[in-house]
């Protein structure tokens, strides 16, 4: 199972977005991962989506998400990002995934 773990490598000290199995969006720079997938961000925080207000972004710092808890993980385009206007993006929250 290499090969999973191996695609990891090109996030090191990216700005990533991850989504979780209980409906989380962390964004964060990618600092490192483990055998089990468990993922270290730095400079990290949660967006939580309303669709009665903004996203609003919840700082967390230094934070580890746990590699059974990670649905998707993916480089963030700093500079888009940087370009959206969170207080107007409204959105449901994401559901819970069931296996």
């Amino acid at each position: 199972m290499s090969a999973p773990t191996s695609t990891l490598d090109a996030f090191y000290g990216k700005k990533v977005l991850i989504i979780t199995n209980d409906g989380r969006t962390l964004v964060g720079s990618f600092q490192g991962y483990d055998q089990t997938i468990n993922v270290v961000l730095t400079d990290s925080s949660e967006r939580v989506y309303s669709s009665h207000q903004g996203i609003q972004t919840v700082p967390l710092g230094a934070y580890m998400v746990r590699g059974d808890n990670i649905a998707i993980v993916g480089e963030v385009n700093e500079e888009e990002d940087a370009q959206l206007d969170f207080d107007a993006i409204k959105a449901e929250p994401l559901r819970h995934i069931v296996h």
